[in-house]
């Protein structure tokens, strides 16, 4: 299977990439850095370096790679928990603009399936629109939304020494 992965530098995207690529599936790895094109590019996959927000190029980006499925892992969250609570206006960005300039994509390039993370728990309060925005979009294009839980451990901004 062609896959297109949204997000394949992010604490998903990273640990998925060599797990599809050692499937057997040709992917497509979506970084915003081109510093991480490398690290993409060392799994096997096709790195593709580009913004999601650019809804023009992104779309010829994933038109060109032709992809089966397209995968949404992206979110734009800090590394520091610090920060998590004035990171929320560009998540949300991710949630709505990001998802919407990725189904238009997938729909250009004939991708037969679409892949959506999302979250498993009441966001704080202003977020919720964004998240119900983003879901509602990939199910009327006939996606599927997998709600996370949250991540502990490497890479992420909770540790899991925290929760013992």
């Amino acid at each position: 299977m062609r896959i297109f992965l949204a997000g394949a530098t992010g604490v998903i995207g990273s640990r998925l990439l060599p797990l599809l690529v050692g499937a057997g599936h040709e992917v497509a790895g979506l970084t915003r850095s081109p510093s991480k094109a490398a690290a993409v590019r060392a799994t096997g996959a096709t790195a593709v370096v580009h913004d999601v927000y650019d809804a023009d190029g992104l779309a010829t980006a994933v038109l060109d790679f032709a992809p089966d499925l397209v995968m949404h892992q992206l979110t734009d969250l800090p590394d520091d928990v610090a920060r998590l609570a004035t990171a929320g206006e560009a998540n949300s960005r991710i949630r709505t603009e990001g998802t919407a300039n990725l189904l238009a994509a997938a729909a250009a390039a004939g991708a037969k399936r679409f892949l959506a993370q999302s979250i498993a728990w009441t966001p704080p309060a202003g977020r919720g629109d964004a998240v119900a925005t983003h879901e509602s979009a990939v199910l009327a294009a006939g996606g599927v939304v997998l709600r996370y839980g949250r991540f502990h451990g490497p890479g992420t901004v909770t540790r899991s020494d925290k929760w013992r």
